[in-house]
């Protein structure tokens, strides 16, 4: 039996204000083919999931705290308890807007890596408005900072 603690799982913090615990797939001890899972903790005021679009279905369920989630043209306010999808291939953001922690559990499949994770580590995540769509009006920017040294 393969068990993956969350305890146990140091995860990847990201240059847009972001831990990400793999709880399945990546580097978790559970390892699948059709799916991954995992834990996202954005701090507060502007942690973030930046505008990216993938080869994968996704969905966002809030556990706590509230964000703004960006998908294609469209911009709503998602708070615990609620989940949002994402087709394949949608631009798509998340952001933390309130004062405390937003934690989310992501789920997309088929499994695999993402590049956005690659890129945003190493500052070449396309940006919006110019490599990428641009954003809804009225939204969040889209954190491009340079990975911490």
């Amino acid at each position: 039996m393969t068990i993956a603690d969350l305890a146990a799982i140091p995860g990847r913090r990201y240059p847009a204000r972001r831990r990400t615990q793999n709880l399945v797939g990546g580097a978790s001890p559970i390892a699948t083919q059709n799916f991954c899972m995992g834990y996202v903790t954005l701090d507060p005021e502007g942690g973030q999931v930046p505008w990216h679009n993938q080869d994968s279905e996704e969905v966002y369920f809030v556990i706590a705290g509230s964000g703004e989630f960006c998908l294609g043209q469209e911009r709503r306010t998602l708070t615990a308890g609620q989940a949002a999808y994402v087709p394949v291939g949608e631009f798509h953001q998340l952001t933390n807007t309130g004062k405390e922690p937003m934690v989310i559990i992501y789920v997309y499949g088929p499994a695999g890596d993402v590049a956005h994770w690659r890129q945003e580590l190493a500052g070449t995540l396309p940006r919006a408005g110019h490599e990428a769509p641009p954003l809804p009006a009225g939204a969040w920017p889209q954190c491009t900072a340079a990975p911490e040294e």
